[in-house]
């Protein structure tokens, strides 16, 4: 977490210019005891930021999850997008960093530790703990992972508060709505309806988007003037059509925009919602958890302790945000809303995915249909659930969660595919891997047979294949890219038949398609690593591939003449196989 601490060991503000505070001016939590003066981070130098992104770490976000309940399926989703999207900057050799972490602060938590007879703190530190361990046990390489009731986030809330304060964009006033606590967000009268509750025939409000029940609110509190940003955020928007990913949602954000912006309620009275950050200098107010949350994606980048010249170190503007797609509006109209209000640069795009549907229904525990990703990783294994959820999800579209769809992913693509093309080729003993890449390698004929040639020709372009869909923000096509190589070569090595080559005498053939074989191996393994980490580094020792020798640089037809000697045991029969037998398949 080298580039995830705060930049300042003093935690002494940037003195890159001032700021004048009204009221009391803005001192951080954890300070307020040694009374210590602070100078405010002045946006003016913010432009410099375009002329250091070049040379800025690659930073991608998954969103913090929400700690009233345990993880599902969907929050193990996100943080494997944003961990293959890491993985793979890393592969190309670039520094990269992902942040994941908890939403801690509103009234679902607060309301969750109450029927729980808990302090919320206390609820938020045992769950938390939760989402920690997912992280781990999915071998998700995050560098951070914040909680909203950290120090430091709480410095960096305060600050931001004051900031918008200071610039003119916070106002206070009285507010009345329709307020959906599970949404924590107020919605306009043309985005509700009145429906009927399926178990108690009740008749209640609820938002149109989420269905989720809605509640009448009159209170005076803050707001933020977000009628102000519509035509720059119009004008961003048609500046970078390709900043939110899939591009049909993209439409939603910007009719949102044209037809219900209204000034944003960024607080609400500390009598209704205590658990919270208060507003600086108005204790009688807590800030919204919104506004207090999306501030995570800058304060895991050293904000607001950014030092002069080096505000790009932390990796902000992130790359990129993955989000679910029930979040988007949050992400995609008050995020760069309240960026543009203090002149800070907006992330470069935002992902927004499908969800999982079990039975063509989405997940919920009124229905007992969701799925605990601990279970699931137990049962089918870290790597299956990665390969399965990366190949099987779903950018522009939801995703249907199956068991026997899992096991059909396991045989076809990694047992019957990866693993029994290894096999083919590394146990055999009438060849020698290692020396038909010597041979090969060293020869590097201009002609061969047409079969041979053509699969040749075929890895060629493989590489920049799943590149480009990885610059798309496409990780599941880009996976399939990966696994077409699987596919082909089988078919490849059946039709070359390198056993009746090996009938003939015929070495030279036999090396052939042993050594494309093996390449196709070697190159698939390569990149397949940010997909399937630890059963692609056992691939890559199966085949004898130096561990310095792995790297997308390295993923070229003849790039690597010195593997061909396994790294460990190849073992023997179907149980020591990279991707063995299932033993219960339902």
């Amino acid at each position: 977490m080298k580039r995830f601490t705060v930049v300042a060991s003093s935690r002494r503000l940037s003195t890159l210019g001032t700021v004048p505070i009204r009221r009391n001016g803005w001192v951080c939590q954890s300070c307020r005891a040694h009374r210590e003066t602070r100078m405010a981070f002045s946006s003016s130098n913010s432009s410099k930021f375009s002329k250091q992104e070049n040379d800025k770490p690659y930073y991608v976000t998954t969103p913090i999850f929400y700690v009233n309940a345990s993880p599902h399926v969907g929050h193990l989703y996100s943080m494997l997008v944003a961990d293959v999207l890491k993985r793979w900057e890393g592969l190309k050799g670039r520094e990269a960093y992902l942040s994941t972490g908890t939403d801690e602060h509103g009234m679902k938590i607060q309301r969750a530790a109450e029927l729980q007879d808990l302090h919320p703190k206390a609820l938020c530190d045992a769950n938390a703990e939760t989402f920690k361990d997912l992280a781990k046990k999915a071998n998700i390489a995050n560098d951070r992972f914040i909680r909203t009731t950290d120090p430091e986030h709480r410095d960096a809330v305060e600050y931001f508060w004051t900031r918008l304060r200071d610039s003119g964009y916070i106002y206070e006033n009285k507010h009345e709505g329709w307020y959906c606590v599970s949404d924590e967000t107020f919605y306009p009268d043309n985005m509700v309806e009145k429906r009927v509750s399926p178990t108690t025939g009740k008749g209640f409000i609820a938002s149109v988007e989420t269905g989720n029940a809605v509640e009448w609110t009159e209170e005076r509190n803050y707001h933020f003037r977000l009628t102000a940003f519509r035509d720059r955020l119009l004008e961003f928007y048609r500046d970078n059509p390709a900043w939110i990913v899939p591009e049909n949602r993209f439409s939603e954000v910007i009719s949102w925009v044209e037809n219900n912006l209204e000034d944003l309620s960024i607080s609400r009275p500390a009598s209704r919602l205590s658990w919270g950050i208060p507003v600086p200098d108005d204790p009688n107010q807590t800030i919204y958890v919104w506004l207090d949350a999306l501030v995570n994606y800058i304060t895991t980048a050293g904000y607001p302790y950014w030092q002069p010249g080096s505000e790009h170190k932390g990796g902000w503007p992130a790359d990129v945000h993955v989000v679910g797609k029930d979040i988007i509006r949050f992400h995609c109209i008050y995020w760069p809303a309240f960026l543009m209000a203090l002149n800070l640069p907006l992330p470069k795009q935002v992902l927004s995915h499908g969800h999982w549907l079990m039975s063509k229904q989405k997940m919920s525990k009124s229905i007992g249909n969701v799925v605990n990703p601990f279970f699931a990783l137990d049962r089918w294994g870290v790597d299956t659930m990665r390969y399965f959820l990366i190949y099987s999800g779903h950018v522009s579209e939801d995703a249907e969660y199956n068991n026997t769809f899992i096991v059909e992913r396991y045989k076809k693509g990694l047992q019957g595919g990866l693993g029994n093309l290894l096999n083919r080729v590394t146990r055999p003993k009438i060849w020698n891997v290692k020396q038909a890449v010597e041979n090969m390698t060293k020869a590097q004929a201009s002609s061969m047979p047409p079969l041979v040639e053509n699969h040749r020709a075929f890895l060629e372009p493989v590489v920049k294949k799943a590149d480009d869909q990885m610059k798309a923000l496409n990780p599941s096509w880009a996976l399939k890219e990966i696994m077409e190589i699987v596919f082909e070569t089988n078919r490849f090595f059946q039709e070359a038949s390198p056993w009746e080559k090996n009938k003939a005498t015929d070495t030279v053939s036999v090396e052939q398609v042993v050594f494309l074989a093996a390449e196709s191996l070697r190159i698939a393994g390569i990149l397949l690593q940010p997909f399937i980490p630890e059963k692609a580094s056992e691939l890559l020792d199966r085949l004898g591939v130096s561990p310095n020798r792995r790297t997308l640089e390295d993923a070229v037809l003849y790039k690597d003449e010195s593997y061909g000697t396994p790294l460990i045991e190849l073992g023997a029969g179907a149980q020591s196989s990279l991707f063995p037998l299932i033993p219960v398949e339902d």
